[in-house]
């Protein structure tokens, strides 16, 4: 890389460090702010401090704080399970539906609602574990003393044929209940608040702090898993532990969000595209990236039709498609 290069790169790895926290901010107070009632910043800031007593702190207090924590830890925990896939497997079209999360998540989800509604109440447990275990047996059925990347994404993807079969099974043999599953497999957080916020901070907020003990050894990845063991790496370990850090990121934003696609396959390879593989600055600005997308494009999703409020997953969908048509097309973009 020559000297023009490097001082390309270090620009736009300052423009995305100034212009990643100012979207964050963005869509927090947009988020706050819009809706079918318009809540002035003024009058958020009086909320915050306890001096406002209008139909705005119900609202605020009740729907929109929980719903924006939420979008921001599906976005941010997403983004970084797609980034530490798109490091161990060395492929930049992997996202969280390569290890299962979307067919194990979408399977347990349509279990809870529609086959056996009496325990419709632990949807986001099940879900979850349901992702989480699927993951853990996609790599199972790839290992041969070792689990190459290949290896992976080709079982995972089998794995994912079979469950979405049965799947589609369960909602054919259930049809007449099958409209209360929809909203979630098109994704979103309609509906949602504390109750969901209380279940997934955990696992998200553990999540994403051993994302940051990651980077080291996704870098170390990078560079080879030969030389990855000269010095001193377990390869296989480290990757079956990224594995399943990617699915407990993943499964955390799936449990309380549904099938949310495209956040992480497109948010870390935007970024990418801008700075550079260092995982350093990858995994972070992936984090900010992708809380600020879901949170924005959630309240979009819930002002732009009112008074129908569409699925983010869809209009996410809608973005990230095109997004992936361009890197397709793109000369080296997918390289």
């Amino acid at each position: 890389m020559n000297e023009w290069s490097i001082q390309k790169r270090t620009r736009r790895r300052k423009q995305t460090a100034v212009f990643l926290p100012i979207f964050f901010v963005a869509s927090v107070i947009s988020g706050l702010a819009l809706g079918a009632v318009v809540i002035s910043p003024q009058e958020i800031w009086s909320i915050i401090l306890g001096n406002s007593e209008s139909i705005g702190e119900t609202i605020l207090l009740n729907v929109r704080i929980p719903r924006l924590i939420l979008a921001a830890l599906a976005g941010a925990c997403l983004a970084a399970s797609g980034a530490i896939l798109q490091g161990v497997m060395q492929n930049p079209l992997a996202d969280p539906s390569i290890i299962g999360v979307t067919a194990g998540g979408g399977l347990a989800a349509s279990l809870a609602m529609v086959a056996i509604p009496q325990i419709g109440y632990l949807l986001p447990v099940l879900a979850f574990v349901g992702a989480f275990i699927t993951a853990v047996v996609i790599y199972v059925f790839a290992w041969d003393k070792g689990a190459s990347p290949l290896k992976i994404i080709l079982a995972g993807v089998a794995i994912n044929a079979m469950l979405g079969a049965l799947q589609s099974g369960i909602m054919i043999l259930y049809s007449d209940r099958v409209q209360s599953v929809l909203p979630w497999l098109a994704g979103g957080f309609q509906g949602k608040g504390w109750f969901h916020v209380e279940f997934v901070w955990p696992f998200a907020l553990i999540g994403l702090l051993l994302a940051c003990f990651a980077i080291r050894p996704i870098n170390l990845l990078l560079i080879g898993d030969e030389t990855a063991r000269i010095l001193g790496t377990q390869v296989e370990f480290v990757r079956l532990s990224l594995i399943l850090l990617a699915a407990l990121l993943a499964g955390a934003a799936v449990s309380v969000a549904g099938l949310v696609g495209f956040v992480g396959l497109v948010v870390p390879h935007m970024i990418r595209l801008l700075i550079g593989e260092d995982y350093r600055l990858l995994l972070p600005f992936s984090m900010i990236g992708g809380a600020a997308l879901v949170m924005i494009t959630d309240t979009v999703a819930r002002t732009a039709f009112d008074p129908i409020e569409l699925p983010v997953g869809i209009l996410l969908a809608c973005l990230g498609a095109p997004f992936f048509l361009f890197l397709l097309k793109r000369k080296g973009g997918l390289m």
